[in-house]
């Protein structure tokens, strides 16, 4: 089904105890990340959206209680001069997830057909070649035993521009926001006609796009971490495995140590 942004504006405010629900997901998250260890899994979880729609936010509470041994959060920002050098899914093939590692992109290889699209960082050949090459990428990532989770976080017009008051009233926030924003901002409809193209190019099978209503903060982030968790425990197991015996008598021998039950 085709993915039309205006279904995703309706900014409901969230329905509960939103401290409890975001306990319990993280709790559910910290689970399945051991999942991974324990198994030799791995996962990709991708963020784009606009700019100031809260993927920061969400992926602080995301990763609030994994091991940060196991983990890595990638902001993905304009190319270097090195990695200009090279094809430009380069840079992301080295951030890729070991076994045991989840790998959090904060933005991603979309910029080729977002940012760089809009703003003619690359040429519209380019652009066309990129769509395949994206879709190869990603289904070589799953076939190799990769979990490629893609979400997208939507906001209109009018919450981007309080979320950007928000950041010039308060002197802790004002670092995340410059005159890139509304140059970005000012070019919203050439944005909008990209990500359409986007999502209807590379909304595939092995790596289906979900899209996020961020307008309300406490909703998105819920709504998020509820998609990231019930996606990833399709691809981890979630049973853990018995004590190994010899570790159990070692522990009788150190301190006493009784099984319960």
């Amino acid at each position: 089904m085709t993915i039309d942004l205006s279904d995703y504006e309706k900014g409901a405010d969230f329905d509960g105890d939103f401290e409890a629900a975001l306990n319990k997901l993280q709790h559910r998250l910290e689970r399945i990340q051991v999942a991974h260890i324990v198994h030799g899994k791995r996962s990709v979880v991708m963020f784009e959206g606009w700019d100031a729609a809260g993927k920061g936010g969400i992926i602080k509470r995301m990763t609030a209680l994994m091991d940060p041994r196991y983990f890595r959060v990638w902001p993905i920002g304009a190319p270097t001069e090195e990695e200009k050098g090279h094809h430009f899914l380069w840079r992301f093939w080295t951030r890729l997830p070991a076994d045991k590692h989840i790998s959090v992109f904060d933005r991603s290889w979309y910029g080729r057909v977002l940012v760089e699209r809009v703003e003619d960082y690359a040429t519209e050949r380019e652009v066309k070649r990129a769509y395949d090459e994206i879709n190869e990428f990603e289904a070589q990532q799953v076939d190799s035993g990769t979990a490629m989770i893609k979400l997208f976080v939507h906001i209109t017009q009018e919450e981007q521009d309080k979320q950007f008051a928000q950041r010039l009233d308060d002197p802790f926030k004002r670092w995340k926001t410059g005159a890139e924003d509304y140059r970005n901002r000012a070019r919203r409809e050439d944005y909008l006609k990209a990500m359409h193209d986007m999502f209807a190019k590379t909304d595939t099978r092995w790596a289906p796009w979900q899209v996020i209503d961020g307008n309300d903060r406490k909703a998105a982030r819920i709504a998020t971490l509820t998609r990231i968790a019930d996606a990833l425990e399709k691809h981890v197991p979630m049973d853990m495995p018995d004590n190994d015996p010899a570790v159990v008598e070692l522990a009788k021998e150190a301190f006493g140590y009784k099984p319960k039950g």
